[in-house]
């Protein structure tokens, strides 16, 4: 294995690859991407320290902010890796890449925005990506095959100022109140869709208020207030303007809408529908991420890209309160107790085109990405 650090990004957001070199490098890779950084944390609504990554002793739950997003899935990489290597002796055909990128949080425009236009990208020879999906609290396994394009608007309301006891027409408070209500109608509609069953939440258009700035608390009307939102314009005629932010291209360089296909035109998609199937797991309907993560950044360059994560009858905790996940040994040892989750030893035959092995549950899907299955060249995938 190949470790290093790349300065392609910042000197000080470095990011980390990892190469598990296959035996034909004239070969397209697999990247398996996961990002470093997390969001912030209240720590006085959490059982522990969200940054201390305490493990509970009584059912293996590791308390830590991060724990979904996005540190599982860089972890089970990992171990698959070294299951594979260790306990099998497995080299892979394909060279597999994996990526620890910063500033996924924040767009990602400092981390593998920059990566992808490097010279040391180009020579990785990239033909397939894994990024982070999201769990599933059923028992299905989540794939996305888009992101949601992100617009950050901001909206800014002028009225007539003066001693806050007064009565006044046309505020800044009641121009901005008009248009809130506005968007609050708009989201309103959008998510009844969610709610009659007739859309998923990806499907719809989120509009959600962000954050409110008036100034400092005054018994006088302050003339300005500001309002970033996440949809809709403000009319000018009542002394509003705008201003958005697109955070992200909608295409790709060839024009093409950034999405993956998930059907027969796409040989990718077809190994990695067959490997999952291939113990008799269940996909769910492959949907549109309604976060966005660094897969857009890849599709944008042309590269196929799934968003995956091989966790489903897990609750939803990404940028919750309490985030934690069960730690795979705690798993391995004690799955006849565990009633968080139905994830279990699983057995591979002998004679399947898989190499026969029994692996746990929480990486058994990253197993098969790197599998012979999925590594073998193929005239399709080249």
């Amino acid at each position: 294995m190949d470790t290093r650090y790349d300065r392609d990004t910042r000197l000080d957001k470095p990011l980390l690859l990892i190469t598990w070199p296959g035996s034909n490098t004239s070969l397209p890779s697999v990247l398996l991407n996961s990002h470093l950084d997390s969001v912030s944390a209240e720590s006085f609504k959490w059982f522990h320290d969200p940054f201390e990554a305490h493990l509970s002793p009584d059912d293996g739950k590791l308390y830590t902010r991060g724990a979904h997003d996005d540190k599982c899935i860089g972890m089970q990489y990992l171990e698959a890796i070294k299951e594979l290597e260790i306990n099998f002796h497995y080299s892979p055909t394909r060279t597999v890449h994996i990526s620890y990128v910063p500033e996924e949080e924040v767009g990602g425009f400092d981390g593998m925005a920059k990566f992808v236009k490097s010279e040391e990208f180009k020579k990785l020879n990239v033909g397939f990506v894994l990024d982070e999906g999201q769990a599933l609290t059923t028992d299905e396994f989540r794939t996305f095959y888009a992101d949601k394009s992100p617009w950050h608007v901001v909206i800014k309301a002028t009225g007539v100022p003066g001693h806050g006891s007064r009565m006044y027409d046309n505020s800044a408070m009641e121009n901005m109140m008009k248009s809130i209500e506005v968007i609050t109608k708009f989201r309103e509609n959008q998510f009844d869709l969610v709610k009659a069953g007739l859309a998923v939440t990806s499907e719809v258009i989120s509009a959600n208020p962000v954050f409110l700035k008036a100034g400092i608390p005054s018994p006088t009307w302050r003339p300005d207030m500001r309002k970033r939102i996440a949809e809709k314009l403000a009319p000018g005629w009542r002394n509003m303007t705008y201003e958005i932010t697109e955070k992200g291209t909608l295409r790709d360089f060839m024009g093409r809408p950034l999405m993956t296909a998930t059907d027969g035109s796409n040989p990718w998609w077809s190994i990695f529908k067959q490997a999952v199937e291939a113990d008799g797991a269940k996909l769910a309907k492959p949907e549109i991420l309604t976060s966005t993560p660094d897969a857009r950044i890849m599709s944008q360059i042309g590269i196929p890209t799934l968003g995956f994560s091989p966790m489903k009858n897990t609750q939803i905790l990404l940028h919750d309160h309490n985030e934690f996940e069960v730690l795979p040994f705690v798993i391995l040892f004690n799955t006849q107790d565990m009633l968080h989750r139905s994830v279990h030893l699983r057995s591979f035959d002998e004679d399947s085109n898989l190499l026969g092995a029994k692996f746990y549950g929480l990486l058994w899907t990253c197993y098969l990405v790197v599998s012979e299955v999925f590594l073998q060249p193929a005239n399709q995938l080249l």
